[in-house]
């Protein structure tokens, strides 16, 4: 006999069961706000369960963006997440750690000795390279204005594998962008690529530390080697913003030798995310200056309604001081012994991982050379296979992983990539999991594939279909 189970309405529940009823029985608004709200944890339930949607941050290869921190952190993250960073009168101690991170980054970035810490915490790296920029431009008009030269057409020299926030900036400020176009074969900015773009109106060249698509390093020294000709040859005095929003954290201690910071004369500001290998959570950039006389006195503001004097450089008014609390807590925590471990450890994980999957004998890394801990990579043959490395980032996902494939920017445009990013939390554990994934996505499209010491072995690669 089949039982017709009882049709319940949210009337047959009540009093201590109210969440369950409103969890159970409520449509959750999708683009109104309800007439009648609930309670805490029937909200949280139906919010909880729709992010559970979400991809799992610990698997998410193709982002930047620091995903773990430790409970004591997690403590002052909450301690800190009602604060305005900006109310400098009310929260001064929030105050003073913010310009001891600046100092220390900016020791970090080589600023030179007994030159004044001019810095300020962004939200994130996009804030920061536009008011790099920003400073760049007036300093720029100024030196025309005072020479008796038009200023109507400013322009920023960057290479086409700059992150769109690049680009933001050069449209909000009205710069003309001079792009170097995409080298396949060389994807990082050289000295020699600037002849042919900087003149007269460039308010400055923008300098990579790690870049988006395949976490190659431009040449920094020869840019500076480059203007510095031009200097001497034209009169121009151009500086360099390195982007150091991947790298800047990593390169002091995983290429210690490798110049691209305030050593270099034309390296006038530097940005960096902190919530990238600066090792916090989302939400936090930092500009830094070489000297407090880069930034024009004009562009910053002494806000007094908040009580006392609070000197601002900022495009955000409100920001939470959590990234900043948490900067404070790593550089404690971990020392520059810590960090330098912390960072060699991700780029020997890539150094590993890029092995395994050289041995597969399909692909042809981009990255070679880079001391990043970002692996990208194309199929070697793409003509060969019928399936792309489109296909592959969709079969990793299907098992939990998420790794990005994109073309590269125009002139390199024909180049699908691969992309992943060594995090701290990317374990050789996880690494040795996503290499079972791996083979199991390449062998559903291309059947079962040769053991990899096998595929080195043969030295050529196999179809993938």
């Amino acid at each position: 006999m089949t039982a017709t189970p009882r049709r319940l309405s949210q009337n047959d529940l009540g009093g201590d069961f109210d969440v369950y009823s409103k969890y159970i029985f409520d449509e959750v608004p999708k683009d109104h706000i309800p007439e009648v709200g609930m309670d805490g944890r029937a909200a949280y339930m139906m919010v909880h369960g729709e992010l559970e949607l979400d991809g799992n941050p610990m698997l998410n290869l193709a982002s930047y963006v620091t995903t773990w921190m430790e409970d004591e952190a997690n403590k002052l993250a909450m301690e800190s997440i009602n604060k305005n960073l900006v109310d400098k009168d009310e929260y001064p101690r929030t105050e003073v750690i913010q310009r001891r991170v600046m100092a220390m980054i900016s020791q970090l970035c080589n600023a030179p000795e007994g030159n004044e810490v001019a810095g300020t915490a962004t939200v994130g790296s996009s804030e920061a390279i536009m008011l790099g920029l920003l400073a760049h431009k007036w300093s720029w008009r100024a030196r025309r204005e005072a020479a008796g030269l038009p200023t109507d057409k400013p322009n920023v020299v960057y290479s086409g594998l700059v992150h769109t926030c690049w680009e933001k900036a050069a449209k909000y400020f009205d710069l003309e962008p001079r792009v170097v176009p995409v080298d396949p074969e060389r994807t990082y900015l050289h000295g020699d690529d600037l002849a042919a773009f900087v003149d007269e109106n460039t308010v400055a060249v923008g300098a990579i530390v790690g870049n988006t698509f395949t976490g190659q390093v431009d040449d920094v020294a020869s840019l500076d080697a480059a203007l510095q000709k031009i200097q001497e040859e034209k009169g121009w005095f151009v500086p360099i913003h390195v982007d150091g929003a991947s790298g800047g954290f990593v390169a002091p201690f995983v290429a210690p030798d490798v110049v691209w910071d305030f050593r270099l004369e034309h390296v006038r500001s530097i940005n960096l995310s902190n919530h990238k290998f600066g090792l916090v959570y989302a939400g936090m950039g930092t500009v830094v200056f070489r000297d407090r006389s880069d930034v024009p006195d004009e562009l910053v503001f002494d806000i007094t309604y908040l009580g006392g004097s609070a000197p601002t450089y900022s495009l955000n008014f409100s920001q939470s001081s959590v990234g900043t609390v948490l900067q404070y807590f790593q550089f404690l925590r971990l020392g520059r012994k810590g960090f330098e471990l912390v960072m060699n450890a991700a780029a020997e994980n890539a150094r590993y991982l890029q092995e395994k999957l050289e041995a597969y004998g399909h692909f042809t890394f981009l990255n070679d050379g880079s001391f990043m801990p970002v692996l990208a990579f194309k199929l070697t043959d793409p003509e060969a296979h019928e399936h792309t490395v489109y296909d592959i980032s969709d079969g990793l996902r299907a098992e939990g992983w998420i790794v990005p494939a994109y073309p590269l920017p125009p002139n390199g445009q024909e180049t699908n990539v691969l992309r992943i990013v060594v995090k701290d939390d990317f374990s050789r554990a996880l690494i040795d999991l996503f290499l079972e994934s791996m083979d199991t996505v390449l062998g559903r499209l291309g059947g079962q594939l040769e053991p990899p010491s096998a595929a080195a072995a043969a030295k050529k690669a196999r179809p993938i279909c």
